[in-house]
Parts: structure tokens; C-alpha cells; sequence
């Protein structure tokens, strides 16, 4: 059955809709998958318990929703309200035209505050930076992969997939390079995943990267990287990183 899509549908619609989905029991597990508690890297978010291909289906009606209406969900303190903003902004970019799509990046940077836990980055940085600034300046993703924030970090280094894709490896190697001495473990699995992503198009490009920094990569970093790699290749690369005492974690 086709999804319609209601032009005056608003924030306060949205947020209804998806408060009929919610499930009390996800949400505690989301609560404790997302470490919501005290320290945890997803401290003090709030989750209404609705699953990703629910909130799918809900943007897909609220696909025409107006800016500040996404806005509106983006500030949110629930976090699939975020969530399902970002796949309507992504959608709306990806169908937009070059005034439309400015404005959303627009909304998405002076927002990125709000960007604050690895699936909001991962559904949004690849798909909205990643594509938008493949032929413009990317300067401020390298801002991003030096500061002190760890979702900007992540937002840097998960923005160049969009670049990959393309079979543009310069920028994604440079700000991995950035990120060698981060230590936080979620930038880790991403600079990682990049790494991987890059050497499953060329693993020649992979191969002379860790060449260079396999001994003084973090751990998990290297694991995610050569997770392709046949037994005797893994094997040679992490008895490189024997010589360090522990992973940076």
C-alpha cells in the first residue's frame, strides 16, 4: 500500500504518530543499549522504544514536512524524534534542488549539537555532507575530526563514506590519519570501517595506509580494518601490534 504523505502534517503530528509505536520495554533496552547512564557515551537520552523500520515508514508519510518543523524534532530530547528528522532531511536532500539542499545542510550543521549518538551520525553524515561537499571545500570536516566533541569526530571521519563511494580515498585517509591517537572506541570502529570500506575497492590504497600505521593504530581500529583481509594477512598485521602493551580503549 502506498504511504501518503499530508502537506499540513507538523512536528506535534509526527511526534504523535511515533508516541503510538512506542514500546516500553525497547526503549528500557535502547536506554541501556545506547549507554544512557551516567558517563555512558549516550548519557541523559530518552527513548520512546520505536524500531528503525517504524520510524522509516513514518518519515516516509511526514516526507514533506517544512524545515522548521524538522527543526523542531532535530532539538528534541527523544531520541527517535531526532532520528526520524534526519532520515526526512536526508530524504528531502537527495531529492532536492541546489537552493533546497543548502538550506538543509544549512539546518543540519547549526544543528549538529543534536547529532549525539553513532546512529543519528551514521544515518546522516555520509548522506548529507558526504555527497554535498564532494565538489566544495572540506575543510570543516577536518575542524570536525580535531575537536573535542566525540559525535563531530565521528560526523568528520563518517562524512568521507560519501567521498569512498566515489573512489575519492585522499580525504577519508588524512582524517583517519587525524584520528590515530583518538581514545574513544567509537572512533576506532568508524576510522576503521572507513579503512575498510576504502580497501574494498582498492586494497592496494588499505594496504599501503597500514603499511605506514598498522603498529601504532589503535587495536579495534586495525581489527575493523582488515576484517576482509584472509587469515595470513590478519595474522601478519595484528602481530605487528604485539609490540604495543595495550589497546588505546
Amino acid at each position: 500500500m502506498k504511504v501518503q504523505a499530508n502537506l499540513n502534517m507538523t512536528a506535534t503530528d509526527l511526534k504523535k504518530k511515533l508516541k503510538c509505536l512506542a514500546e516500553p520495554k525497547r526503549a528500557e533496552a535502547s536506554l541501556r543499549f545506547f549507554q544512557t547512564q551516567k558517563g555512558g557515551y549516550g548519557e541523559g537520552d530518552q527513548f520512546l522504544g520505536v524500531t528503525v523500520p517504524d520510524q522509516r515508514k513514518v518519515a516516509k508519510q511526514f516526507k514533506s514536512l517544512k524545515p522548521p518543523d524538522l527543526e523542531k524534532l532535530l532539538q528534541s530530547s527523544i531520541h527517535e524524534h531526532r532520528l526520524t528528522s534526519l532520515f526526512i532531511i536526508v530524504r528531502q536532500f537527495e531529492r532536492g534542488n541546489e537552493n533546497q539542499r543548502k538550506q538543509l545542510i544549512a539546518l543540519y550543521k547549526r544543528n549538529l549539537r543534536y547529532v549525539n549518538n553513532w546512529d543519528l551520525v551514521d544515518s546522516s553524515a555520509p548522506y548529507l555532507l558526504g555527497v554535498y561537499l564532494q565538489d566544495r571545500s572540506k575543510s570543516i570536516l577536518y575542524q570536525y575530526a580535531k575537536s573535542p566533541n566525540l559525535w563531530r569526530r565521528r560526523v568528520g571521519v563518517l562524512s568521507t563514506f560519501g567521498f569512498i563511494k566515489q573512489g575519492e580515498y585522499k580525504d577519508s585517509l588524512a582524517i583517519t590519519k587525524i584520528l590515530l591517537n583518538d581514545q574513544h572506541d567509537l572512533i576506532h570502529k568508524a576510522s576503521g570501517w572507513m579503512l575498510r570500506e576504502i580497501g574494498k575497492r582498492d586494497k592496494d590504497v588499505l594496504v599501503n595506509f597500514l603499511n605506514k600505521h598498522c603498529e601504532t593504530m589503535p587495536r579495534t581500529m586495525l581489527r575493523y580494518a582488515i576484517e576482509k583481509f584472509n587469515d595470513r594477512e590478519r595474522s601478519y598485521y595484528m602481530k605487528q601490534q604485539r609490540k604495543l602493551p595495550i589497546d588505546r580503549v
